[in-house]
This record gives structure tokens, sequence and C-alpha cells, in this order.
């Protein structure tokens, strides 16, 4: 035995420099990962005064079993239903006084960003299909799938203004949510920011070349919105930023974009202002060293990417997910992550209660923000 794994080892070494001279002259169809800058940033992220690092603890399961990988979130405070896109194609809504689970409508793609509009409907962001809108008797309407000729291949998040206005992201026009990861390793600007006008029917492209466009708020005021991008690179600073931006609507700066927060401690998923001051960021993954190496190297993108689609499935090391709250201004609040959530989604507070997504688990999460030690910490 010892004889033979000598051997393989000998092999190994002998053949390694080919195998990895082969992945550097090949060149796999349909990915070409972007290189990044080499003053790559390896500061310490932004932090939150008030956090809460064991959040699973704190964590309280809601339609266990009922709700296949629960994305975004929207709240009808009238009905008291919370709102939320499955993996199985069902729109559901969840009775926050009692837990009860209702199969409210089926899109027929896979329902990522929900909202609610002024009629009772609800906006749905159809990660295979595009934007949609679902009248309060159910009836499906699909209202774009593509703008300026280019077709959307993942819709992701929305949100909709006080006019009427839709405000959503396509987060990639060239991958869509089952390879929601070649996108991230190829780390070019697929995304956009656009808006649907109801009155005119028509879609206007707001920002582009936007890295993974991912979630969007229209601020209380309606004069901006927030919108994120899950792996953003500042071609200014050259930072990779994991950022939130601001894209102003009326006023003497409107159609312009400019700096909300960035730097975060990790990936940011969807964001949700709670009618309290706050937006509430949700973080997918946490930041590691291992996404910190494979941001700033093209090559061990590409290797990852290659031994994951021939070989063997390549672990992620996606953990440390959680929310940020901050301020209307971009200022950091409060933080909530656990080194066991990934892909956390959507995050919302209804009431005394912090809600919360995710694209692995068979149920909601919610924790009682007047018991969390985080929030007491402010009194």
């Amino acid at each position: 035995m010892a004889s033979l794994l000598a051997g393989v080892k000998a092999a190994l070494v002998v053949l390694a420099p080919v195998l990895l001279a082969g992945v550097a002259l090949y060149s796999p169809e349909g990915f070409s990962p972007a290189p990044m800058p080499p003053e790559y940033s390896y500061d310490a992220p932004v932090s939150a005064p008030r956090h809460e690092p064991r959040a699973l603890a704190a964590s309280e399961r809601v339609g266990e079993g009922r709700l296949p990988a629960p994305e975004d979130l929207a709240y009808d405070a009238g009905g008291g239903w919370l709102y939320t896109g499955c993996a199985d194609g069902w729109v559901r809504r969840v009775s926050v006084s009692s837990g009860d689970v209702e199969d409210w409508v089926r899109t027929g793609g896979r329902p990522l960003g929900v909202a609610l509009t002024a009629d009772g409907g609800l906006v749905v962001a159809d990660a295979d299909i595009g934007l949609l809108k679902v009248s309060p008797d159910k009836a499906v309407e699909l209202l774009t799938d593509e703008a300026e000729g280019v077709k959307f291949a993942l819709t992701d998040g929305v949100d909709v203004a006080g006019d009427g206005v839709i405000y959503f992201t396509d987060a990639s026009h060239k991958h869509s949510l089952a390879e929601f990861m070649v996108d991230v390793l190829e780390a070019r600007p697929h995304g956009r920011l656009m808006s649907f006008d109801p009155s005119t029917r028509r879609t206007t492209v707001l920002a582009r070349d936007l890295y993974f466009a991912n979630g969007v708020a229209v601020s209380p005021d309606q004069d901006s919105l927030v919108f994120c991008e899950s792996n953003a690179i500042d071609d200014d600073d050259a930072i990779c930023r994991r950022r939130c931006s601001r894209y102003h609507i009326n006023g003497d700066k409107a159609g312009t974009v400019d700096k909300f927060i960035d730097n975060l401690p990790g990936f940011p998923d969807n964001i949700r202002y709670d009618g309290e001051g706050l937006y509430w960021i949700a973080i997918s993954a946490g930041r590691t060293l291992q996404w910190d190496v494979l941001t700033r190297s093209p090559f061990l993108r590409k290797l990852v990417y290659m031994v994951d689609k021939f070989v063997v499935a390549v672990p992620h090391n996606l953990k440390n997910a959680g929310a940020m709250s901050v301020t209307l201004a971009g200022e950091p609040v409060s933080m909530y992550s656990d080194p066991g959530l990934a892909l956390t989604t959507g995050w919302l507070k209804v009431g005394d209660y912090l809600y919360y997504g995710s694209l692995t688990k068979p149920y909601l999460s919610r924790i009682n923000l007047a018991k969390s030690p985080a929030e007491k910490a402010q009194e």
C-alpha cells in the first residue's frame, strides 16, 4: 500500500504541471473569467455597532416543509400575509399570526423578487420568465422579458414606487439561476437595473454593466432607490466592492448613480425598507479567504469552474450569511449572522420579528427582535 501511494504521489507531481498548463491554455466555451486589479483590497469590511453572531440559535422556523427555498419576502399588513417565491414555481403566502401556509399562485418558472402593488396584486421577478404581474384574482401576466433587444436571463429583485412604476434587476443577461455561481466566478458585468412603467408598457434600462445586480428598494421619499450588486468591481478605486448603490429617480441628480454602502462583510442579495428608517440588506454569504483568493485570480476561478463542470462538485465554502441594517444614509446599525447560515436571501422586519428566507431550506425563519441582545444593547 505504501508503495502504491508513493507511486500515485509521484505521478501527481509529474502530471500536475501538465494539467495546470492545460487549464491555462484551454478556453471553455461560454466562460471567460475577468482579471481583477492587482490593488484588490483585503481591508476589513464595514461593521455594525450591534451584532448578533449566533442568529440560528435565536431563530424559529415557520412553515417547515411547505416552503422549498423561499427567496424574497413581501408583507401585506392589511391581510397579515407574507408572500414568498419558492423553488417549485409557487408563490405562497404565510399567515403571520398562525404560520399557516397557502399555495397562492404558480408562475410556471422560478419566482424570486416579490413586491405588492396598490391594487392588491403582486409583482414577481421570475428568474426563468421575466417580470410578472399577478392580479388579486391570481391571473398571471407577463409584463416584460427583454430590454434594448436583450432578453433577461435571471430576473431577480423588484420593488414598486408610489406612482406605480416598477423597478427591477436582471442579475445576468448571460447566465440563468442554475448557473448563478458561474456568473459569480466569471466576474463580468452582465447585470442591469431597469424600470417598467405600466401606463406606457415601456421597459427602460437605468444602469447597465452591473455585477450580479440583485435586490432593489425604493426610498421612502420616492426620490431614489437602492440596488445591490453581489460581486462588484470599482474601476476607479480598483476594489471589489460587494456594494449597494443609490440610483436617483428625481431631483437635480436624477438618472445618476452614487455610493450607498460598499465593502460589505459578504455578498449582498435582497434589500428591504422596514418603514422605520432602516434598510435591511441580506448577506447571502460572508467574505472568506477562499473567496478573496478566487476573486483575485482568474486562473483559479477557471480551474474551479472546470473541475466543478467536468470532474466533481467543488465546495464553495459559503457560510456566515445574515443581514445588516443600515440607515437611510447608508450607515450600519446592526448585524445578524451565523457561521451555519448560507444563501439566506430576503430579510424583512414585521412588527417585532425579523423574517428571512433561504435558497436551501424548506421554511422561513424568524427572530424575535424584542428578545435580541443586539437590540437590547441599544436600550
